[in-house]
């Protein structure tokens, strides 16, 4: 039998990052319709713009499947809108089947893990969906009908963000080019830049979302950095003997039941 497991995280470049690790299980990612599990169809939109808005991103999950695994990876394109996104999915699919549901989200700079982590739980217990019970401690994942857990990155204990854990991944694959980008973002003259020009640069994990940022325009010129984390070093068998990266991997094979 199928393991159906929906996987909601932040943003787009969490999706690859986790679609990354999955496929060191031979999880493949599905790129055609025809191929995707029946039990997701519901999940696809079907009509365009979405709310009449023609710049709206369609919400379209990411999936990747073998035979004994099916999971669903979506963006919520943003912390406050986690809770929001489970709630109207699950309201799509028959959450009796599912085996469970994961949250990877930041800790970032302005709340601790467990704050973040309270916060979640909060929201998640608002939630009227019988079979999800939230997880007693952060990082866990319990064993109830629909198992259910919540990773903060980088490590549960932490305040930081994806970025922190691509920086330690670059200094083992791309260690020249880190040095060269972290020269450059910090050589720059924030004198000739406005205060709107600054303004998410300034953000707490703004330079380092740079520096990321600018070893992806080498790797991947004129990409995004979900491109780069797709077709590059960012994960193989060095960069998965992190520390940050091993607690991410056992969290997902708790979640997928591997």
């Amino acid at each position: 039998m199928v393991r159906y497991c929906y996987i909601v995280v932040e943003g787009p470049q969490d999706v690859e990052f986790l679609i990354g690790l999955l496929k060191f299980y031979d999880l493949k990612r599905v790129i055609h319709l025809s191929s995707l599990d029946k039990f997701w169809e519901t999940l696809i939109p079907t009509a365009y713009p979405l709310d009449g808005d023609l710049t709206k991103r369609v919400p379209v999950p990411s999936f990747v499947q073998n035979e004994q695994l099916s999971i669903a990876l979506h963006s919520s394109i943003g912390i406050t809108r986690i809770a929001q996104t489970i709630e109207e999915s699950l309201k799509f699919i028959q959450v009796a089947r599912l085996f469970s549901v994961g949250i990877f989200a930041d800790a970032d700079y302005r709340e601790t893990p467990q704050e973040r982590f309270n916060k979640l739980i909060t929201k998640l217990s608002d939630i009227d969906l019988p079979n999800l019970l939230p997880p007693s401690q952060i990082g866990q994942v319990n064993n109830h009908s629909t198992r259910c857990g919540i990773f903060i990155a980088p490590n549960n204990r932490e305040q930081g963000t994806l970025e922190d854990i691509l920086l330690e991944c670059a200094r083992i694959n791309y260690p020249d080019l880190l040095n060269l980008s972290q020269t450059y973002i910090e050589s720059i003259d924030r004198n000739q830049l406005t205060k709107k020009d600054l303004k998410y640069f300034k953000k707490p994990a703004g330079e380092k979302k740079a520096i990321i940022s600018s070893i992806s325009s080498i790797l991947r010129p004129g990409k995004a950095l979900q491109v780069s984390l797709q077709d590059n070093r960012w994960l193989d068998k060095q960069t998965l003997e992190l520390e940050s990266v091993k607690l991410i991997k056992n969290f997902l094979e708790q979640i997928v039941g591997l």
